[in-house]
């Protein structure tokens, strides 16, 4: 299994790991590429040709604000809002960026960014190619890169990338099946596997500090969101919810209201998706799209289960990522291939097995309730209007926490086996997603993107 919690819980800027994180490291990428062969300083020109999903949605996801970030040198992970917007200003104002942030070359967004909204390159949706010049236009190096789902960046010609170092790590599986054998042979919990196999990756304390550093990020996150009134970016006038429901939670706290889990969960979810939306600091669990799920899921369990623990905490996070890393190598994670089961659905299935094991749950009972939140989230279409991570993507993220809530109970009810695992519902999430007609994948071609827009 190449794909760790690092790899899945990264910390990023909204609104969407495919568009906005994966494109930017791609620019970042291509950028180091120049200095390290030592073109750097005889570069003229650079221009991005985006193809399928991207050019398709990219405005609205600020792909094209991505492209500028990463050619600029800058990261994802180490990039405030604030820092971000006034770079964009700047090209836009001097018509110029600095490459790499250390050579300046003239550069338009709107002449040097190319929207290909027709064209789609074979390997997946989310294809960008980047071209930089000599002086006289004389092709100096040239790379394809596609956009995964989550921020991961696969380059054309290059393997995936093993994710491990070449670190042998103890307990290897492929499947949950596989992981399920291991956890019974071994007498651990599927969260001690993992912990095993990062800290050979990583070190036990730097792992736990990781997990820490996403948690603090998530929480910040969320009480931004919380706080921060106001219309969302992008044209469409949506009114941010999360203040005035969170409010009125707080108005009726001293009364009895048997519901309140259930609007704190709410609220929560849709606070970091409104955050995203704002293109502001997040964490991709496993994608920006669905980044309020899990964080949603995590304080319900902190605030309403009696006994909830940071250990506890920490088994959710490292138990989610194994469910994660099943999705991202058996299936897809990305709204473009397999529509928003591939996002939001996964996200709920992983917070389903992951407050399982937050509430001390068996093995079976973790894979049993990741089955169930995916089973109920099949053919869920990515359709968001104007390419915008807003309508319907901001409830739906209170919806997956809801269910994935109720999936963790109704497994752990039961106790006599289930009849669909979470291999085979991985297997056919995929499968569903590559029939699934490409309208109503992250294109804003169907479903929601035009049905709203034409009544």
């Amino acid at each position: 299994m190449r794909t760790g919690f690092f790899d899945l819980f990264k910390i990023g800027l909204g609104p969407s790991s495919s568009h906005t994180t994966g494109p930017m490291r791609a620019a970042g990428m291509f950028a180091a590429r120049l200095v390290e062969r030592g073109l750097i300083d005889e570069i003229a020109s650079v221009r991005v040709d985006l193809y399928g999903s991207l050019a398709l949605t990219g405005k609205g996801h600020g792909t094209d604000r991505a492209v500028v970030l990463g050619l600029s040198g800058m990261r994802p992970e180490r990039t405030d809002p604030e820092q971000a917007t006034r770079c964009v200003e700047t090209v836009v104002q001097d018509g110029a960026l600095l490459l790499a942030g250390t050579h300046r070359i003239g550069f338009s967004m709107t002449d040097d960014i190319v929207f290909l909204r027709r064209e789609v390159l074979p390997r997946h949706p989310n294809a960008m190619r980047i071209t930089a010049c000599f002086s006289g236009d004389a092709v100096a190096d040239e790379q394809t890169y596609y956009s995964v789902g989550g921020g991961f960046v696969e380059v054309e010609g290059a393997p995936p990338s093993a994710g491990d170092g070449g670190v042998t790590i103890p307990y290897s599986f492929a499947s949950a099946a596989g992981l399920l054998a291991i956890g019974e042979r071994e007498g651990l919990a599927i969260w001690q596997i993992v912990l095993a196999n990062e800290s050979a990756r990583h070190g036990e304390a730097e792992v736990r500090e990781y997990v820490e550093t996403v948690w603090g990020a998530m929480q910040t996150c969320a009480e931004r969101g919380l706080q921060t009134e106001g219309i969302l970016p992008g044209g469409l006038n949506v009114r941010r919810r999360a203040p005035q429901l969170y409010r009125r939670l707080h108005e009726k706290s001293g009364g009895d209201d048997a519901l309140a889990p259930m609007d704190y969960v709410n609220a929560v979810a849709m606070a970091v998706n409104e955050e995203n939306a704002a293109g502001g600091r997040v964490v991709t669990a496993p994608t920006n799209g669905a980044a309020g799920v899990i964080p949603a899921v995590a304080h319900y369990y902190l605030r309403y289960v009696k006994d909830a623990s940071g250990d506890g905490l920490f088994r959710f996070f490292l138990t989610a990522s194994a469910i994660g890393a099943l999705y991202k190598e058996n299936a897809s994670i990305s709204g473009a291939e397999v529509g928003c089961q591939g996002e939001v659905g996964v996200a709920c299935s992983m917070a389903a097995g992951a407050l399982v094991a937050a509430l001390g749950g068996a093995n079976h009972h973790v894979e049993h309730a990741a089955e169930i939140g995916m089973e109920h989230s099949l053919g869920m279409t990515c359709d968001p209007i104007g390419g915008l991570v807003q309508i319907p993507c901001i409830e739906r993220n209170a919806v997956g926490a809801m269910k994935a809530i109720h999936a963790a109970r109704m497994a752990m009810w039961e106790d006599e086996g289930h009849a669909v695992t979470l291999d085979a519902i991985i297997d056919v999430m995929y499968r569903t997603g590559l029939d699934m007609q490409t309208k109503y994948k992250e294109t804003s071609l169907g479903g929601l993107a035009v049905g709203v827009v034409e009544c």
